[in-house]
């Protein structure tokens, strides 16, 4: 199974260079079965080690920093969160050539969602109100800024530069979309404190298990920033049908919804923008995000 390329600064690994890194660094694990895991991430290449762990290694020198903030964090942050999240067990050094430090978790069960098809929408709506709530409720004295703090404003280059590329290959209509994402604009900012977010629930960091959310996985974009961030799963995990329970159970007024509606589309926008090449379980999920944002709900 290929680990998928899909930068241009990417570092290659394989499960070689996993066995070697874990022989040198970690030798009470050496011999451990290492396979790699699909789908891949966008930012991590991910490899099974044995029976109970994973390894992580990123792909890039901009997820690399990711590395730190996750050991320091998610031991703290994981105690007030209602489901399972990923538990370091190591942290690796560069070596062998790998430029990076890298990670050793335990696994987590379960299985990634299909955009929008769940066997429990209702009790995934709630599971997932239940985990962002919890999760902006944690204190936030010397939480990092997450990677997506900016405001929906601040985007506004990168998102059109995308609407028109992709509206002149066909992948949009930049008329429609811009509309939506001029009202988006329009909503008032978050007039409050920033808060612990995930910043990235998307259908590939999540597990669901007997219909219901089991854990929440990469916290690389975590941080503090604006709550509506969080309210993505609306359009990338759920069906319509579960969309207003999800809404009343995390609290959303106007204001915040639209803004979640906007990074949705912002974020769908950049991601097929940039993956529709090279990865296209990532460009599928963006398009089905993209027919969602335009519905009212």
């Amino acid at each position: 199974m290929s680990t998928g390329r899909m930068h241009a600064d990417e570092y290659e690994t394989d499960e070689a260079l996993v066995r070697r890194l874990v022989a040198g660094q970690f030798p009470q694990w050496a011999g451990l079965d290492v396979r790699p895991l699909g789908p891949v991430g966008t930012s991590n290449a991910m490899y099974r080690l044995g029976a109970e762990m994973v390894v992580r290694l990123p792909r890039v020198a901009g997820a690399a920093g990711d590395v730190a903030k996750e050991h320091a964090w998610l031991p703290r942050l994981a105690a007030a969160l209602p489901v399972p999240v990923p538990l370091p067990l190591g942290e690796g050094l560069p070596g062998e050539g790998y430029p990076w430090a890298w990670s050793v978790y335990r696994w987590l069960g379960g299985v990634t969602p299909t955009d929008g098809l769940l066997d429990r929408p209702a009790a995934v709506a709630a599971d997932l109100a239940a985990f962002t709530t919890a999760l902006q409720g944690i204190d936030p004295a010397g939480g990092p800024a997450s990677y997506r703090s900016e405001t929906l404003a601040a985007r506004d280059g990168y998102v059109r530069k995308a609407i028109a590329e992709l509206a002149e290959l066909g992948e949009v209509d930049g008329r429609g979309v811009t509309e939506l994402w001029e009202a988006a604009l329009r909503a008032p900012e978050h007039d409050g404190p920033p808060v612990w977010i995930h910043a990235d629930l998307q259908p590939g960091n999540l597990l669901v298990a007997d219909g219901r959310l089991s854990a929440v996985i990469d916290f690389g974009c975590a941080g503090l920033g604006d709550p509506a961030v969080d309210l993505l799963p609306a359009w990338y995990v759920l069906p319509r049908s579960a969309r207003a329970e999800f809404r009343r159970a995390a609290g959303a007024d106007e204001p915040r919804w639209e803004r979640g509606r906007g990074w949705a589309l912002s974020v769908a926008l950049m991601e097929l923008w940039y993956y529709r090449l090279t990865n296209a379980r990532m460009a599928a999920t963006a398009r089905h995000v993209l027919e969602e944002v335009a519905q009212p709900c």
